[in-house]
């Protein structure tokens, strides 16, 4: 979420290491009318190819490696055939700064668990990426199904997407579908989110602190929804809900019955999650025991990770490492089983499918590729991952490609760029000097970067960043 910038540890990322253990607007509807505590970082990825990008829509596709571990009680990705069932209605719920070391990946602490039953019943990704490493960025590009360099935006951290943007629920809104999205952070009031919802609320009363979230939401948020839910009628629906709990500050609920874990910044962090899971399962009941729940698809995501001392940071936001960008992704879908599915995913391809699920026709200018599918028990055809983070008034440029366990960050403009093993250095502590994929992966690099469109901020651009146009800080 943004408000939280990351704050530097006075330690080595070597030390940390060594303490982890411890510790165009129109739709074309309307023109046609991101083991253990450290298990899931260990993962390995499938390898792909680089991508193809046909006219203004970027796609990343690729050839894998077959050779990937899996957490202990996973199950193969081997493709189900299930009856297709039909999907009315999709809820999306994200859960801000959600990691990937979730109970259901090999967490040891059992920190979640409504979300854990959810998984075992349900399509799990072990390998998911936000778009980006911060709220305004990964949700902006998950709506706007294209990479936030891409969109149009003010250029500020607390980013606000212009109008002649196209979010998906623009185009649900024109196929007949009830759009409909509540949250709990002030944020939300003026991202630009809310295009294409029929009803937008944010919980009254928040108190604003720009660098971090002092609010307790979760109770209210999930009344809400209910609330909001509760009074659909017989139309289709998209709705979509961000829980906010588990930001920092990491706030004590031992007075609602969360026993504390102990006082490490983790400790806290973990007693959020379950305060948080505790809300999302009530609302999973509520959908579970309504006259449309058995039609209706429920998909689980985070907007980004969190840092707890890797790579000398705190929160999130600011750099594209692995426990910033891997997260969750359960996908419950009437009429699936479960399924355990290895192949990388980016949040990117969530806008695609959205249209899939309600037929509404695809919109060409987005990026990702839909996965419906691949959630009706098809193969999970192997892509590259594309990471992106904009300068903003508060960060400079990285973007990186992730292609099966190899990875590259480009530092500034593409001037300086590091690759990474992933099954060899899981912590991206050491970039790889020589080997004999690193020339192809810069260049695999460059050509999936040039197709990136880039679209200038309309306030905060070149000479911006830290300087007097930015927002006030109080750090």
């Amino acid at each position: 979420m943004p408000g939280a910038r990351a704050k530097a540890l006075e330690t080595s990322e070597r030390s940390v290491t060594d303490l982890l253990p411890k510790m165009g607007r129109v739709p074309q509807a309307k023109r046609c009318l991101v083991l253990n505590i450290i298990g899931i970082l260990c993962l390995g990825c499938k390898a792909g190819t680089p991508s193809e990008r046909s006219g203004t829509a970027s796609r990343a596709d690729g050839a894998a490696d077959s050779t990937v571990s899996r957490p202990p009680g996973a199950m193969p990705s081997t493709p189900r055939s299930s009856p297709s069932a039909p999907v009315r209605n999709v809820v999306l719920l994200s859960i801000d700064s959600l990691r990937a070391d979730m109970p259901w990946t090999g967490y040891p602490r059992d920190i979640a668990p409504r979300l854990t039953e959810l998984a075992k019943r349900s399509i799990v990704y072990t390998h998911a990426y936000a778009v980006s490493s911060y709220t305004s960025m990964s949700l902006g590009g998950l709506l706007g199904g294209r990479y936030p360099s891409e969109l149009r935006r003010n250029g500020f951290f607390f980013g606000t997407y212009g109008k002649e943007n196209l979010f998906f629920p623009e185009i649900l809104q024109a196929n007949h579908v009830r759009t409909l999205g509540a949250h709990a952070h002030g944020y939300f009031k003026d991202a630009g989110f809310e295009q294409g919802f029929d009803r937008w609320e944010v919980l009254p009363n928040l108190k604003w602190n720009n660098t971090t979230d002092e609010n307790v939401t979760s109770p209210a948020h999930e009344a809400l929804a209910e609330k909001m839910l509760s009074e659909i009628g017989s139309e289709r629906f998209f709705a979509w809900f961000h829980f906010l709990d588990p930001h920092d500050q990491y706030l004590s609920h031992e007075k609602d019955g969360i026993a504390s874990f102990g006082n490490t910044p983790r400790d806290r962090y973990d007693a959020e999650v379950l305060f948080t899971d505790r809300y999302v399962g009530k609302l999973l009941d509520f959908i579970a025991a309504a006259p449309w729940g058995k039609e209706t698809a429920i998909v689980v995501t985070a907007d980004h990770g969190e840092a707890f001392g890797e790579h000398g940071q705190m929160s999130h936001g600011f750099e594209l490492w692995e426990n910033l960008v891997r997260v969750p992704l359960i996908v419950n879908l009437p009429g699936q089983g479960p399924r355990t599915i290895e192949t990388p995913r980016s949040a990117i391809d969530l806008a695609p499918t959205m249209l899939e699920l309600f037929d509404a026709p695809p919109e060409p200018t987005f990026v990702g590729r839909g996965l419906a599918a691949e959630w009706r028990g098809g193969a999970a055809e192997v892509r590259q991952v594309v990471l992106d983070l904009p300068m903003t008034s508060d960060n400079d440029r990285r973007r990186a490609l992730v292609t099966g366990s190899k990875k590259v960050i480009a530092f500034g403009s593409d001037n300086i760029l590091k690759g990474f093993d992933l099954a060899a250095d899981p912590f991206e502590l050491t970039p790889v000097k020589t080997g004999d994929w690193l020339p192809d992966a810069f260049k695999g690099f460059a050509d999936v970067s040039k197709t990136v469109k880039e679209t200038p901020p309309t306030a905060c651009n070149v000479g911006c960043l830290n300087g007097a146009y930015a927002k006030p800080k109080t750090e």
